[in-house]
């Protein structure tokens, strides 16, 4: 079981530190905690993220598997408030079906705030509402929420 003192931290690659601090800071929201000359780190809804400034790691691939990281919501309101944050900022989310060929694992997307939001499982226990978007490094970044919160872990 966590302690809700410890912190879970997550490091990935970028190419540029200020670049990371527009993203993560200014448009995501995330409160940026520390600045080196080669890392940044901010609060990522309570946990750690370090973007570390090395461009030779960067990846091409947009396929989220097996690399992606994100939150799994709770709570609905708060899902649906980071999609309006991020429909406000006109965060580009990347589309399942076309970036990652989800032809035949997601449902048709929902009309949500101008943005889609894929559907994956449904009518099952696992239904669970889902975006992604990318960073400007190439990073994956998924966002979701379950119908059923004991689906969560």
């Amino acid at each position: 079981m966590r302690n809700p003192d410890n912190v879970f931290h997550v490091a990935i690659p970028c190419g540029d530190l200020d670049e990371a601090v527009k993203f993560y800071n200014e448009k995501l929201g995330f409160k940026l905690a520390r600045r080196y000359p080669d890392r940044v780190t901010f609060d990522f809804f309570g946990d750690q993220l370090v973007c570390h400034l090395n461009p030779s790691k960067l990846s091409k691939d947009k396929s989220p598997y097996p690399r992606h990281l994100g939150i799994t919501f709770y709570y609905k309101k708060e899902f649906d408030s980071f999609i309006r944050l991020l429909t406000e900022r006109q965060i580009e989310l990347l589309d399942p079906v076309t970036e990652f060929g989800w032809e035949n694992q997601t449902d048709e997307p929902m009309d949500y705030s101008e943005s889609q939001i894929g559907t994956r499982f449904k009518d099952m226990a696992e239904e669970h509402l889902t975006i992604f978007l990318s960073d400007p490094f190439n990073n994956i970044l998924e966002f979701k929420y379950y119908l059923d919160p004991r689906m969560m872990h």
